[in-house]
């Protein structure tokens, strides 16, 4: 019986990781408070690698993510939800606007990411829109928690 549930669970699983995603590869452009541009690649069915990079307060990111997909988010072909975690690194200059440095000089920052979000194929052409959140941790240059990074990210697929 236990043979014959783990045989039933990776059918299930390589079934749904065979359709996770509609395309192989995505890039385009994130707006929200850290604009810029997104590379998203699949790198097994469910899986997919993003890079990011992204600019705020006369600074930039470059973030790395591991992400799972999963297909059929509210029962919808084509709308896809995602989770997954990964790394920033980040140079800043001091700017009048920006809260976290007071100073002038140029900073670092170098932190953790998670990020959730949701994601539409369009079907007759070759583009997907999606909203995601993605909450970060710094652990060097201005330590601390961080929630405000949400953003519409829209992609050429092919």
């Amino acid at each position: 019986m236990k043979k014959l549930l783990i045989v039933l669970t990776l059918a299930f699983l390589v079934g749904t990781a065979a359709t996770a995603q509609d395309y192989n590869t995505g890039i385009g452009i994130r707006g929200g408070l850290w604009n810029g541009l997104t590379v998203k690649h699949f790198i097994s069915g469910n899986t997919a690698i993003e890079g990011l990079l992204t600019t705020r307060w006369d600074g930039f990111n470059l973030t790395g993510l591991y992400q799972i997909h999963a297909p059929g988010a509210f029962d919808v072909p084509r709308l896809n939800w995602y989770y997954g975690a990964g790394a920033h690194l980040g140079f800043f200059e001091g700017h009048p606007r920006n809260p976290w440095f007071t100073s002038d000089s140029s900073h670092t920052i170098l932190g953790l990411d998670g990020i959730i979000g949701i994601e539409y194929n369009i079907e007759p052409i070759p583009f997907n829109i999606s909203l995601d959140w993605k909450p970060f941790l710094n652990l060097l240059g201005n330590v601390g928690f961080r929630a405000d990074d949400i953003a519409i990210s829209v992609r050429f697929i092919f």
